[in-house]
């Protein structure tokens, strides 16, 4: 049973979504891949988009991410409308502010681990020293400290996403979002992997992650459920999963 979240105040506010709506066209024809989707995420929280295959959940995240603009709606960003960032305000956004882990860790092969956690810090403009000492600490904290010298072809597949999640944590971001971070990973790297996002929100983080597998939505203190690019409530969702399609 997914836990009822506690009630949050206006001031904890990190994101919301209005009336959230994206169409991709192709010719004539539009796709509809979301529908005026409206909710929010706060401070602390850990959330879950979940559903099937195809239902808008990794369009979603690019859209609260701001590397995608939405057909119509808004999303808002800290209290400011995502909408309004220049080109360059989103690049600084999504450098200081946010963490990404990915289903493809996106890992440089030629670069070792700790070159590949230090990067984003040494983009922000941080010097050499300082990053490699960050660095250093964050693949400790995910169990690598022994492996921060070793190239990423060199390590596991398990390994390699735990050096991406160092890596999406060295900008100290307000909001971690994970696109299907297990995705690629077997059963058991899958619960390594969610263990460490797990302690990441008892200490503090505030955590959006995309996933089809109830396995690790479970980690979640809260879902949002998507059905055919609309959110949907636990009971919506699981009664339209079982109706039999139209072409069976």
């Amino acid at each position: 049973m997914t836990q009822q979240p506690m009630i949050q105040s206006p001031d904890s506010l990190m994101l919301r979504a209005e009336n959230l709506t994206k169409i991709f066209r192709s010719g004539e024809e539009e796709v509809v891949v979301l529908e005026d989707l409206n909710f929010e995420i706060h401070r602390g929280e850990l959330v879950a988009l979940v559903g099937a295959s195809g239902s808008g959940k990794s369009t979603l995240l690019h859209l609260l991410a701001a590397l995608d603009t939405p057909t119509r709606g808004d999303v808002y960003c800290l209290g400011k409308r995502a909408g309004d960032f220049s080109e360059e305000e989103r690049a600084v956004y999504r450098n200081t502010r946010l963490g990404f882990v990915w289903q493809m860790h996106y890992l440089l092969p030629e670069f070792t681990a700790l070159e590949n956690v230090m990067l984003p810090r040494l983009i922000r403009g941080c010097n050499l020293s300082e990053a490699r000492s960050r660095g250093k600490e964050l693949l400790s904290e995910v169990g690598l400290e022994k492996a921060w010298g070793r190239r990423v072809g060199e390590l596991s597949g398990g390994e390699q996403q735990r050096v991406a999640l160092a890596r999406a944590l060295a900008n100290q971001p307000v909001l971690l979002l994970a696109d299907e971070p297990t995705g690629n990973l077997d059963s058991k790297n899958g619960e390594a992997v969610m263990e460490l996002l797990r302690e990441l929100h008892r200490a503090g983080s505030t955590i959006v992650m995309v996933t089809h597998d109830p396995r690790f939505a479970r980690y979640a203190e809260r879902h949002v459920n998507l059905f055919d690019g609309r959110v949907v409530d636990e009971s919506e969702a699981a009664a339209a999963e079982s109706q039999p399609s139209a072409a069976s």
